[in-house]
C-alpha cells in the first residue's frame, strides 16, 4: 500500500480548497485513496463547514482520513478572501507546493497532486518558472525540458510538444530532437504510469491537412516525419502525421494511446471539449507521480460553492493508481 497522497491547495483564494474538501467528502463514493491537503487550513474553513484534522506529520493522515480532511498547515497566508488573490496567498501556495513536493520526493507522501495557482500572483513574488511542472521537475533534479505534460481523460490522452509559448513561435521551436525526446518520455510514461506495454503514439501535423506534402508548409517534412522514422527504428509504434481535424473523433481515438500535438491548443481543445470536468494533467519523466486537475483558480466562482470537484477527484485517483503501479513494478 502506498503512503497517503499530498495535495497542495494552490492559491488559497481560488477554488483549490473547495474542490479538495469536496473530493474528501466524496472519498467513499469515489473510492479514493487516503490523502492530505497541504496549505493554510483557514482556506478550507473559509469555504467549507466539514471536519478538518490538522496534522503535523503525513503519517497521521491515514488514521484521520476516515473522519476528517487531514491538513498539514503550512502557514497563515494573510487575510483570506475567496476570489480576491494577493501576494500573501501566492507565498502560501508556493510554500505548500514546495513542502508537498519535498514530502513526495523523500517518501512520506505516496504521490503529489497540485492545486491550481495564479501565475500572475506568483510572478509578483519572484517565481521564475513557466509553471508548477517546471518547479516540481527542478525539485526532483530533472531539467524542465525533460518533463512532459500529458493531459488525460477517460477516452483521450494528449501531449503538447510545445506548451506555453506564442503560436507564432511554435514553428521555430519544433525540431526532430525535441519531438523524439517528448515521444520517448511519453512512451515510457504510458508504460510506467498506465501499464500500457506497447504504447501507440499518433502525431498531429502542424499545418492544415498535415501540410499537403509540403504545399501548405514543411514542418511535417522537416521535423515530424523524420522524428517518427527514428522512433519506429527504436521499436516505438508511431504513426502520422495526421491532419489534426480528423484525429479526435471516436473511431480515431481508438487507434492510439496518446496523441502528440505541436502546440498547446491543438492538444487541449479536444481534451477539454471531451472531458472538461475530468481532465488531469500528469507530468511524465519525473521520479515521482505528479498530477493536477486540468483547470485554473477560477477566482470568479471561488467561495460560492459552485466549483465542480470532478477533475480533482480524477487527479487523485490517477495519482494513486500510477503510484501503486510503480510500486508494484519496483519503479
Amino acid at each position: 500500500m502506498i503512503a497517503p497522497l499530498a495535495v497542495s491547495m494552490g492559491d488559497p483564494a481560488g477554488i483549490g480548497p473547495e474542490v479538495i474538501a469536496k473530493a474528501w467528502a466524496a472519498r467513499d463514493a469515489e473510492g479514493l485513496a487516503p490523502f492530505f491537503a497541504v496549505g493554510d487550513a483557514r482556506a478550507i474553513s473559509a469555504v467549507w463547514s466539514g471536519p478538518v484534522a490538522r496534522i503535523s506529520d503525513p503519517a497521521e493522515a491515514g488514521a484521520a482520513f476516515s473522519r476528517a480532511l487531514p491538513v498539514l498547515n503550512v502557514e497563515d497566508g494573510g487575510e483570506i478572501t475567496p476570489g480576491r488573490p494577493d501576494v500573501d496567498g501566492a507565498r502560501c501556495a508556493l510554500h505548500a507546493l514546495e513542502m508537498a513536493a519535498g514530502l513526495t520526493r523523500s517518501g512520506p507522501a505516496g504521490a503529489l497532486v497540485t492545486g491550481p495557482v495564479s501565475k500572475a500572483q506568483l510572478y509578483q513574488i519572484g517565481f521564475s518558472y513557466p509553471g508548477q511542472t517546471e518547479f516540481v521537475a527542478e525539485r526532483c533534479g530533472i531539467a524542465g525540458e525533460n518533463a512532459v505534460m500529458m493531459l488525460a481523460g477517460p477516452t483521450l490522452r494528449v501531449v503538447p510538444i510545445t506548451t506555453h509559448v506564442p503560436l507564432a513561435s511554435v514553428s521555430g521551436l519544433l525540431s526532430v530532437e525535441l519531438i523524439v525526446a517528448k515521444a520517448r518520455a511519453t512512451a515510457r510514461g504510458l508504460m510506467r504510469n498506465f501499464g500500457i506495454l506497447m504504447p501507440r503514439l499518433a502525431f498531429a501535423g502542424f499545418n492544415p491537412h498535415a501540410g499537403e506534402s509540403g504545399a501548405i508548409g514543411r514542418e511535417e517534412i522537416d521535423f515530424i516525419i523524420p522524428a517518427i522514422e527514428i522512433l519506429r527504428e527504436e521499436g516505438i509504434e508511431a504513426t502520422g502525421p495526421f491532419a489534426a481535424d480528423t484525429m479526435f473523433h471516436e473511431r480515431a481515438r481508438a487507434t492510439y494511446d496518446a496523441a502528440l500535438c505541436c502546440y498547446h491548443d491543438q492538444a487541449l481543445v479536444p481534451l477539454k471539449t471531451l472531458h472538461f470536468d475530468e481532465g488531469v494533467n500528469i507530468t511524465l519523466g519525473l521520479p515521482i507521480v505528479r498530477t493536477s486537475p486540468d483547470h485554473g483558480t477560477a477566482f470568479g466562482i471561488a467561495g460560492q460553492d459552485r466549483a465542480e470537484p470532478g477533475a480533482t477527484i480524477a487527479a487523485i485517483r490517477l495519482a494513486a493508481s500510477a503510484a501503486e503501479r510503480r510500486a508494484a513494478a519496483g519503479a
